[in-house]
């Protein structure tokens, strides 16, 4: 079987297919959300490299399927997250201001302190936090939907993982009882050519992942990820159709990871700098951005001043961050029960004795883990 593989624009910027119905702005609008992508994840690289937060999983690259996906879809519907998706939150409704609280785990951290930093959560988007073990989101949104069909609520989820998770068993369990179900989700597989050090090439025999789709008995299509517009039209065909209510759609973005898989990673040792330069030519900001200049709905030097005023908008919030106090010791008996058990106080209170007695933990420079 054989996906071919749907694209709008071509590298030059050239309109080749089918454009979604938006307005100018709203192009313009994607595109600021790309440079915020791109932005923060090059700030935050250069804060962990500072020592300054622990962890970054950066997304340079993958702009295209990240925004253009995420933009399709509505204020009710829900996003479960598979690693790199934070900037699609922000641009959801996440406060940047949460963001960066998380990247610090400082007081105002609303997960507390309890997520490794670059795990992020935002109940007022539907943005439930994820984790770091690969494919568990997958069966868990795919329950969410089927309890939204049986409420009849007519939200969608969208259901984002890494060609790496199609090999883990969450995305065939999911997979299989979203198909028998026709729960209204899709699953958004962002292949970015790497899962950490095994190439795609060596995760599946399939022609294309989006094949996959046809054993669970739904459609599958694969999109070139690093087209904006692309991304965008067939997220949104497939979220009308599993509001129709007829199922789920696996929507393969092809794209490729321009960094490391974390901030913990050297690619070099894995792969060809030849492969890298060759996809750095297809980049989907420089793609938009002549798309978008060719339609005069941007103009020239435009792309620096919005960079320019994101740089300062981020960096105003990193220092507000920087200056917010460490989580209160307090928040690790917090939250289970409405009063903090006899046997919860006890190992608290010891906890505090020895802390002022031998100082409170610091940083450490062990190495995070991939």
């Amino acid at each position: 079987m054989t996906t071919s593989q749907q694209r709008i624009l071509e590298p030059d910027g050239r309109l080749v297919g089918e454009a979604p119905a938006l307005s100018d702005e709203q192009q313009k609008t994607l595109f600021v959300h790309m440079s915020r992508v791109r932005v923060l994840d090059e700030r935050m690289l250069k804060l962990q490299r500072a020592g300054r937060v622990g962890f970054v999983g950066t997304a340079k690259g993958l702009e295209a399927a990240i925004i253009g996906s995420a933009f399709a879809l509505e204020r009710r519907d829900w996003l479960w997250s598979g690693l790199r998706e934070g900037g699609a939150a922000v641009m959801r409704g996440l406060p940047l201001g949460e963001y960066i609280a998380q990247m610090y785990c400082n007081a105002n951290d609303t997960a507390k302190g309890r997520q490794m930093c670059n795990h992020f959560q935002h109940k007022g988007s539907n943005y439930p936090s994820w984790s770091s073990v690969i494919g568990t989101q997958i069966p868990h949104g795919v329950g969410a939907a089927y309890a939204a069909k049986l409420r009849g609520s007519g939200e969608v989820h969208a259901i984002y993982f890494g060609d790496g998770a199609t090999s883990s068993n969450g995305f065939h369990s999911g997979m299989n009882f979203a198909g028998v179900w026709k729960a209204p989700c899709i699953f958004v597989c962002v292949d970015n050519g790497w899962a950490i050090s095994v190439c795609n090439r060596e995760q599946t025999a399939a022609e294309s992942f989006a094949d996959k789709a046809a054993a669970y008995g739904f459609p599958g299509v694969e999109v070139d990820g690093n087209d904006v517009l692309a991304c965008y039209r067939e997220c949104k065909r497939a979220l009308d159709r599993a509001r129709a209510g007829d199922g789920p759609t696996l929507v393969v973005l092809k794209t490729y990871r321009m960094l490391g898989h974390s901030s913990s990673d050297d690619p070099t040792k894995y792969r060809d700098q030849t492969e890298v330069d060759a996809w750095a030519a297809r980049d989907p900001m420089d793609r938009y951005e002549r798309y978008l200049l060719a339609k005069k709905v941007l103009q020239p030097g435009e792309r620096e001043r919005i960079e320019q005023a994101l740089t300062a908008e981020i960096d105003a919030e990193i220092h507000r961050q920087e200056a917010a106090p460490p989580m209160a010791l307090k928040t690790l008996v917090e939250d289970v029960y409405a009063d903090v058990p006899r046997h919860l106080r006890r190992q608290y209170n010891a906890f505090i004795t020895v802390a002022e007695r031998l100082g409170h933990a610091q940083k450490g420079d062990g190495a995070f883990p991939l």
